[in-house]
């Protein structure tokens, strides 16, 4: 028989070449996996679709742990951005997160190098029509029930009419997809990274036109595939302002908004940042603009009832915010180069899906762009999602063996977050095709444990989004401290080069001998240690130098220093507070206990926990709808290992529930 072909056989294909999918397949790749990264539009990878910007509050955060972890989004922004900043200076470290403007052409021709150039990877520009799949059992007629679903489908049936049951969870695996070619791809596993183009559809008033973003076309017959094996689909909204050529904008008289000087990179593998900086502009909405964008609501597809889907709640169009927050007369916007060697300026908060000739209109009452040029407009864009109850916390599916979602198909948004998942999912994915225990973050660890946490306990109605509010222990997941956060788990998988390794090693060795030092040496004549006078509020690294204090140490070091001191209190106390409750959190439920059995279980928490299967307690007492009530009827059901009388669980309750949960209204 033929071996492999290598031009149509791999480990690991990644569909998407999104910030999702660059990730997951630069992560499998490097891991060892022959990858094959599948795009619509090879010159689109990376593509920067919205504001060409990384980073922002918590999101910042979350591009320092993909670095950390080897993920190429803080190195390539680095390489590509034209402003940097620090947000939330002026607050604690627990919220200040790094955020950079970027060139976005750039930034996507650096992503496409650094990926072209990487053993083990195929680029190849192919659209996918089907996921193709095998039965696990010998004899079994599934794999034959998804194709005739798929062909009603195709013909123009309902997925709730077709008359045939999908495959079982667990009774097929994915072995491959089919081309738009014709050409079949084998991979043991596959990762769907397919952002906004499942089925997209673009609202620019009353014009509708299929799409994935504007210019691209949508990727029309995946979503049947996914019905076909019986995954629920919904749909979701996004949207994107004008974009104006800045030799139209009036700059004088506009707040100008630079970068810090010097810029603080992303990467912890960048030692200095020496690329250009260019200002931003900030203007604002007026009465006028909110006369006029009210006086043409009609005209609105959001509320026409032209779109059904539910849009991002902390970024709404600009006719969502004169709606919801009516009280208030001006809202910010943001002029915001789009890169070095262009005068295109994106417009951000003015995302909207009104007419070309009414945005033309409200661009005219913004002070500044009166005589503005419209290069691009805004428009509104529906596209499918998988509701993320259907992945675990690997990211594959628990429907299908072998297949995994990734970015705005889990209905999240934002780069971050797709570029987080990707990463995730691509070295899941090859830690499956190797045969290795699978990789998950827990809360305590970073963001990205918080997200995927997120994902697969609430119930997702809006495209969802990273807040420092949104974790528990954010005093120790910060942005100054990713790198240390998880360098074992780079170490453990080879994400990261041995000098990047010795460095950040050599980094952490270092704040811990400086601690030492501090905690065990006073200056001359002080009844305190420098450890107790740097814990003062007043005092920073700086004034205790002037002191006499001999510290060789640059300012990352002296801001670790400064963070560990000050805040050790309450460090201390998020530890103490993390171990109390790793017992609860890492104690395993049975993932195919049938909750309907539960004696006392109330109905919508049986729901909820059959729905979501949460992998241990503690994720099941985060479900919206599971009180801590409900899981003690759970924890006695359990101890007394399944029905039994009533006499039985009640005789168990008081010991076994009350010892593994917190009590109902308890903060921990």
């Amino acid at each position: 028989m033929p071996g492999p072909r290598a031009d149509t056989d791999f480990d690991v294909i990644v569909v998407g070449a999104g910030h999702a999918g660059c990730e997951a397949a630069h992560a499998a790749a490097r891991m060892g996996c022959r990858t094959l990264l599948t795009t619509m539009a090879l010159e689109s990878l990376a593509q920067m679709s919205c504001n060409p910007a990384v980073g922002g509050t918590a999101k910042g955060i979350v591009t320092r742990e993909i670095d950390a972890l080897g993920g190429l989004q803080g190195l390539v922004t680095d390489r590509s951005g034209i402003q940097f900043r620090m947000l939330n200076r002026s607050r604690g470290p627990a919220v200040q997160s790094p955020r950079a403007q970027c060139d976005k052409r750039l930034f996507a021709a650096r992503m496409k190098q650094l990926l072209e150039r990487l053993p083990n990877l195929t680029l190849r520009q192919e659209t996918v029509e089907e996921l193709l799949i095998e039965p696990l059992r010998a004899g079994a007629d599934a794999a034959a029930r998804v194709r005739e679903r798929l062909a009603r489908l195709r013909g123009g049936m309902a997925p709730e009419a077709l008359g045939l049951d999908p495959p079982a969870e667990g009774e097929v695996r994915v072995v491959g997809i089919r081309g738009g070619s014709g050409l079949v791809y084998t991979a043991r596993a596959v990762i769907l990274t397919t952002g906004t183009f499942l089925r997209g559809l673009i609202h620019q008033g009353a014009k509708q036109s299929r799409g994935g973003r504007a210019g691209e076309q949508a990727a029309m017959s995946l979503s049947g595939s996914l019905e076909a094996l019986g995954f629920e689909l919904r749909r979701l909204k996004t949207g994107t302002p004008p974009r104006l050529n800045g030799r139209s904008v009036e700059k004088r008289g506009l707040e100008e908004q630079w970068g810090d000087d010097p810029p603080p990179p992303f990467s912890f593998r960048t030692a200095k940042l020496e690329r250009p900086a260019l200002p931003c502009w900030i203007t604002r909405t007026t009465e006028a603009t909110h006369r006029l964008i009210a006086a043409n609501l009609d005209k609105a597809p959001l509320y026409t009832g032209q779109i059904q889907s539910v849009g991002p709640r902390y970024c709404p169009s600009i006719e969502d915010k004169i709606v919801r927050f009516a009280e208030r007369g001006s809202h910010q916007i943001f002029l915001e180069p789009e890169g070095a060697q262009t005068e295109e300026l994106y417009v951000g908060g003015l995302s909207t899906s009104l007419p070309p000739e009414v945005q033309l209109e409200v661009l005219r009452t913004l002070p500044g762009c009166e005589s503005a040029e419209v290069m691009r407009f805004g428009y509104a864009i529906e596209y499918d999602m998988l509701p993320p109850h259907q992945i675990g916390l690997t990211l594959a599916t628990r429907r299908v063996p072998g297949l995994y979602l990734a970015g705005q198909i889990n209905g999240t948004s934002g780069y971050e977050e797709a570029a987080g998942q990707g990463l995730l999912a691509g070295i899941n994915a090859a830690l499956a095709v190797r045969g290795e225990p699978a990789f998950v973050l827990r809360r305590d660890e970073a963001y990205l444990g918080v997200m995927l946490d997120d994902l697969v306990t609430k119930e997702i109605r809006e495209p969802y989004r990273l807040f420092t509010s949104r974790s528990e222990y954010r005093l120790l997941l910060r942005q100054d401290n990713a790198d240390r956060r998880l360098a074992a788990h780079a170490r453990r998988y080879g994400l990261l080069d041995a000098p990047d390794l010795e460095r950040g090693a050599a980094k952490a060795e270092r704040i811990s001998r400086e601690v030492t030092a501090l905690k065990s040496s006073r200056p001359p004549g002080s009844a305190k240690s420098w450890w107790e006078l740097l814990r003062q509020p007043e005092l920073r690294v700086a004034d205790l130098r002037a002191r006499g204090l001999a510290l060789d140490a640059g300012p990352e070091i002296d801001e670790a220093l400064e963070i560990e001191a000050k805040y050790e209190g309450y460090l201390g106390r998020q530890a103490r507070q993390i171990e109390r409750l790793r017992g609860l959190e890492d104690e395993p439920l049975p993932e195919r206990l049938d909750y309907r059995a539960v004696d006392g279980l109330a109905k919508e928490a049986a729901e909820k926990l059959a729905r979501h299967r949460p992998r241990t307690y503690g994720q099941a007492l985060r479900l919206d709808g599971v009180t801590p009530a409900d899981l003690n009827y759970l924890t006695v059901y359990l101890a007394g290992g399944g029905p039994r009388s009533k006499r039985a669980r009640t005789a168990k309750a008081a010991g076994a529930a009350r010892a593994t949960l917190p009590a109902a209204g308890s903060s921990e």
